[in-house]
C-alpha cells in the first residue's frame, strides 16, 4: 500500500554465545565460527541493498542493531553490515545509530571500530552487577567484565546506555540498589530497567513449573523500578519513558519512534516492520501480517503507546483522536479520578502509578477502538 516513508530502520542478529535462562526471544547459540552466521550477515546485507534500491531508506533518522548480540559475530561481519550502511543510506552523525552488545564481547578493537565506522550508541546488556545474580540469570558475565565493558566504551562513545533488570527471584533490595548506584558511578548517560518476567519455553520457565525457581512478585518488581527512580533521579536522570532514564539530551531517539508512531522498516529473522498511511497501519514479521489497524485503532494505539512517554499525549492528539474515539474524554478523566493520568502543560501524562499499573492504562485506552 502506499505508505509514508519509514524513519527508523532495526537490523536483527538473532545470535549469542549462550541463551540466557529468561530469554524467549529470536536467539539462537551458535559457535563464532559458524557458517550460518556468515550466510545471515550475507543475506541482510542483500535486503539493506533492496530496501536502498526502492527508496525505503532516504529517510531514516534512527538506526538500531539489537539481537541476540550483535557485537558477537566479531568485526569483519560487523564491518561490511555497517560499510553496507554507509553506502546505502545517510549515516552522517546526526544519525543515532545504536547497536547492542554485550560484556563478554567487547574489545578495544571491535570498539574503535564500529565507532569509526559510524555506530555512536552503545547499548550495553549488563542486567545486574551483582555475580550471584548474573548467575541466576545465566550470564556469561562477571560484574568485573560488565564494569570494564562499560569503561572499555567510553574510550570512544559519549552515548553507552546500560540495561539492568529488576524483580529478578533471589534479587534482594540491597543488590539492585548496588546495581543502579553502579551504574550512575560508571557514568553511562542512559539507563533501561525492565522487570523480569518468567516467559514459557524459557530455562526459567521450566525451573519455576518444578519448583525450583520462586514466581516474580510484581510487589517487589514495582519497589525496585521506584528505588531506581529516586537513584537516577537525584543523579540527573530524566524518566523519559517508563523503562528508560536518560541524561538530558541522551533519551533514545530510536525507542521514541516506537512509542510516536513513527513508520519503521525491520530487517533480519523476526524483525518488526511498521508501515502506515493516513488510514491504516500494518505490523509485518517474516512476511506474515500481525497487526492490520484502522483509523481509529491507529488513534487509540498513538493514546496507548503515549503514555509510556512522561510526555504523555498532547491536547492536540487527543483533540484529533476524539473525532473518531467518542469516549475518550470520558475515559481520559476516569483515568484521572484513578490517579492514573493527570493533565499539566497541555498534555495528558501518566502518573507513577499510571506507569505501575500499565496494563489497566493502556489496555483501557486500546479498547477504546471498536
Amino acid at each position: 500500500m502506499p505508505h509514508d516513508p519509514y524513519r527508523a530502520l532495526y537490523l536483527h542478529i538473532p545470535f549469542c554465545v549462550k541463551r540466557c535462562n529468561y530469554c524467549d526471544f529470536a536467539t539462537q547459540a551458535l559457535e563464532v565460527d559458524s557458517p550460518a552466521i556468515d550466510e545471515y550477515i550475507e543475506s541482510l546485507v542483500l535486503q539493506i541493498r533492496q530496501k536502498a534500491k526502492e527508496g525505503e531508506l532516504d529517510q531514516v533518522e534512527t538506526i538500531y542493531i539489537g539481537g541476540g548480540t550483535p557485537s558477537y559475530v566479531g568485526l569483519s561481519r560487523l564491518s561490511m553490515l555497517l560499510y553496507t550502511l554507509s553506502l546505502s543510506l545517510r549515516l552522517e552523525p546526526d544519525v543515532e545509530c545504536s547497536m547492542e552488545a554485550n560484556p563478554e564481547s567487547i574489545n578495544e578493537r571491535l570498539i574503535r571500530d564500529i565507532w569509526a565506522l559510524g555506530v555512536n550508541r552503545l547499548s550495553i546488556g549488563v542486567q545486574s552487577f551483582d555475580d550471584e545474580v548474573l548467575a541466576i540469570l545465566g550470564r556469561a558475565h562477571t560484574s568485573e567484565d560488565a564494569q570494564q565493558a562499560v569503561r572499555c566504551a567510553q574510550e570512544r562513545f559519549d552515548n553507552v546506555s546500560v540495561d539492568l533488570m529488576a524483580g529478578i527471584p533471589g534479587q534482594s533490595d540491597a543488590s539492585f540498589t548496588e546495581s543502579v548506584k553502579t551504574a550512575i558511578d560508571l557514568g553511562v548517560k542512559h539507563v533501561s530497567i525492565y522487570p523480569l518476567t518468567i516467559e514459557p519455553n524459557t530455562p526459567f520457565y521450566k525451573m519455576y513449573m518444578r519448583g525450583e525457581l520462586a514466581d516474580t512478585d510484581e510487589d517487589t518488581q514495582a519497589r525496585h523500578m521506584e528505588i531506581a527512580e529516586t537513584l537516577l533521579r537525584d543523579a540527573g536522570f530524566e524518566r523519559y519513558e517508563v523503562a528508560s532514564y536518560a541524561k538530558p539530551g541522551y533519551a533514545c531517539k530510536h525507542n521514541c519512534a516506537y512509542w510516536t508512531g513513527v513508520p519503521y522498516v525491520g530487517l533480519g529473522r523476526s524483525a518488526a516492520t511498521m508501515t502506515q498511511n493516513e488510514s491504516r497501519r500494518m505490523r509485518l514479521q517474516d512476511g506474515q501480517v500481525t497487526d492490520d489497524l484502522d483509523r481509529a485503532q491507529m488513534y487509540a494505539e498513538d493514546l496507548m503507546l503515549g503514555m509510556r512517554m512522561s510526555a504523555g499525549v498532547s491536547d492536540e492528539l487527543v483533540a484529533q483522536a476524539a473525532e473518531v474515539l467518542p469516549a475518550l474524554g470520558e475515559t481520559l478523566n476516569s483515568l484521572a479520578d484513578r490517579g492514573l493520568v493527570e493533565h499539566a502543560e497541555g498534555a495528558w501524562k501518566p502518573t507513577e502509578r499510571g506507569w505501575l499499573c500499565g496494563n489497566e492504562l493502556y489496555g483501557e485506552l486500546f479498547d477504546l477502538a471498536p
